[in-house]
């Protein structure tokens, strides 16, 4: 693609989210960087955590992963229904009668001082990790197609990258957010509708039935696996789909907080109805077009690449039409600024009200700068942990992501779901400990399941057997 095509796409686009950021940033309290005045519209909330929660993870790698292990990821979609469900119905009716700004300040009220800073901590370590990992994926795009041909480095790219997005969201936090992320969603989604349609006049697709067609007709439209052996069973992947959900979305200050900034319980519930319902279909979309992008190569001749991350990059960049590869670019750079802005006023928000306790501990007129020093001092942090992705990673990024995700937040599982479901209290000294034991004994489990498990393989579900081991440690400590 024409680099000076991309860099005014780019311009372009962000132009908009300062634009927005300008009308939502306009006479804010101190309080609207948290909360957003919990005035957010419901569907506004709802159309925006799409986008939030596919990422550019699941805009690029999905559709890369469809060679590799079909459809499977589907069983993990379907799963998260049923985690969408319990957050409904179980976490946010807890968060909205505490009238919570931080999640984990249940943990304080509930166990003790060591509980609530082990789930903050937790949080915050996944978060960085997570987001960070997404933002590398789609700024390792970005540098091929634009950023190498104007000879800038990739560190370069990067502090450009989290620094645009620092800028349009340090003052007016999370109510710019959820309007930004609304726009990045809507990007995202024309991105992969026009890939679908351009791949289909292509390849002289006569009508929507050809579409269903060739996909159902391929082999690596297979959704579902019953071999109990793999790691892509569908039990496996149903509940690990559940679990992921509740502590990626119900567990996860970046994820609640847009919730939390809903006029009332009823409001947020209703959102989180249609999200799930709409995100679902959206999966589908994403995996279809993974299907039709590998018929595409191969009908062309294409050769594949040798990480099937950058299959869709490959395709839409150097093959498709100019057109298309410009829709591309808008659907990358929303994928990757609708994960990041909101994860940075997250970690920004927990780490000042879990840790420095900023509404207690700081006179009013100090409540605004150190805040401002937290948000710049994550943007620092996600911008050295991409670097350090760019050196390490070896792999298909949604299956890093989720990962991380089953060593991370398998202590905020174990945590809430004790906090939940017994009356017990626990020695609260004890759960920092647990909180590390917990994650290091489910790895060696997992690593050593083939022997010792005659011949079991752990996926996703790591997450649940990290959760169960922490949940067991807080059983023997608890107090008598």
């Amino acid at each position: 693609m024409n680099p000076q095509i991309v860099l005014a796409v780019i311009g372009a686009y962000f132009f908009l989210l300062f634009l927005i950021s300008w009308f939502t940033s306009r006479n804010v309290s101190d309080e609207t960087f948290f909360t957003g005045d919990r005035q957010s519209p419901w569907f506004l909330v709802a159309f925006g955590m799409i986008g939030a929660s596919l990422s550019g993870v699941t805009f690029i790698s999905v559709p890369g992963e469809v060679g590799n292990s079909n459809f499977y990821y589907f069983q993990v979609v379907l799963g998260y229904t049923l985690g969408y469900l319990t957050i409904a119905k179980v976490l946010l009716p807890l968060y909205y009668r505490l009238n919570l700004v931080s999640i984990y300040s249940y943990l304080e009220d509930r166990f003790g001082f060591w509980s609530y800073k082990t789930g903050a901590f937790f949080f915050i370590l996944s978060r960085t990790l997570g987001s960070s990992l997404r933002v590398f994926l789609v700024a390792s795009v970005l540098q091929l197609i634009l950023f190498d041909s104007l000879g800038i480095p990739f560190w370069v790219s990067v502090l450009i990258t989290v620094g645009l997005i620092w800028i349009y969201t340090h003052r007016g936090g999370i109510k710019t957010v959820v309007w930004t992320d609304t726009l990045q969603t809507f990007f995202m989604l024309l991105a992969v509708v026009v890939s679908i349609i351009l791949i289909g006049n292509e390849l002289s697709f006569e009508g929507i039935g050809e579409y269903f067609s060739k996909v159902s007709n391929d082999s690596r439209s297979q959704i579902f696996d019953w071999d109990w052996k793999s790691g892509t069973n569908f039990f496996k992947q149903f509940l690990s789909g559940a679990f992921i959900t509740i502590v990626m979305t119900g567990l996860d200050q970046d994820m609640m907080q847009k919730n939390l900034t809903c006029k009332n319980i009823g409001e947020a519930q209703k959102n989180m109805f249609w999200f799930t319902n709409i995100l679902v279909i959206v999966n589908f979309m994403f995996l279809a077009l993974g299907v039709l992008l590998y018929i595409f190569a191969e009908t062309k001749g294409i050769s594949l690449p040798e990480k099937t991350d950058e299959l869709f990059p490959l395709l839409a960049t150097e093959y498709f039409s100019p057109f298309a590869g410009v829709i591309f670019v808008l659907g990358i750079t929303a994928a990757a600024y609708s994960s990041a802005d909101s994860t940075l006023t997250a970690l920004t928000t927990s780490f000042c009200i879990d840790f420095l306790e900023l509404e207690r501990k700081y006179p009013k007129e100090r409540q605004v700068t150190v805040r401002k020093q937290v948000h710049i001092a994550f943007t620092l942090i996600m911008f050295l942990a991409i670097l350090i992705f760019r050196w390490i990673n070896d792999q298909s990024v949604i299956n890093s992501v989720f990962i991380i995700a089953g060593y991370t937040y398998g202590p905020l599982l174990g945590l809430y779901a004790f906090g939940l479901f017994t009356k017990w209290q626990v020695k609260d000294k004890a759960i920092p400990y647990l909180a590390v034991a917990a994650p290091l004994l489910a790895f060696l489990i997992s690593e050593n399941s083939e022997t010792l498990l005659w011949g079991y393989k752990f996926g996703f579900e790591v997450l649940i057997l990290n959760g169960l081991l922490m949940f067991i440690g807080m059983i023997i400590f608890r107090k008598k």
